[in-house]
């Protein structure tokens, strides 16, 4: 499904190391919105931040670069987006879920996704 205009940007934000049946959690979250045909998700490892524990989680510190956070970024319509968001419930974030407005401006498939299903 193609979006364009008014749409909800959902941003997910959880530490690396977080698992759901032994797979990392951003991969199950990353899968139940292609499960639910949104229009698209990514995810960005982050070089350094902290969450509630206020401990900072650092690429530069060995022994702390492997918990690092990942945020997942999910876009589509408000209607969809929060259709999608009780089919988190029982994965037990414990990171941040934050909403935004946005537009989309453009919704086109990149190469990598008309070579992955040829």
């Amino acid at each position: 499904m193609k979006v364009t205009g008014p749409a909800l940007r959902v941003t997910i934000i959880v530490n690396e190391s977080d698992t759901w049946r032994h797979r990392p959690l951003f991969n199950e979250i990353v899968q139940r919105a292609r499960q639910a045909g949104l229009a698209g998700a990514a995810v960005f490892r982050g070089i350094e931040g902290y969450g509630a524990s206020s401990v900072v989680h650092t690429n530069r510190l060995l022994s702390l670069s492997e918990d690092l956070p990942v945020a997942v970024v999910i876009v589509d319509t408000e209607e969809a987006v929060r259709a999608f968001l009780p089919r988190l419930d029982d994965l037990g974030i414990g990171g941040v879920i934050a909403l935004d407005q946005v537009e989309v401006v453009r919704h086109v498939h990149d190469a990598g996704d008309r070579e992955e299903k040829r």
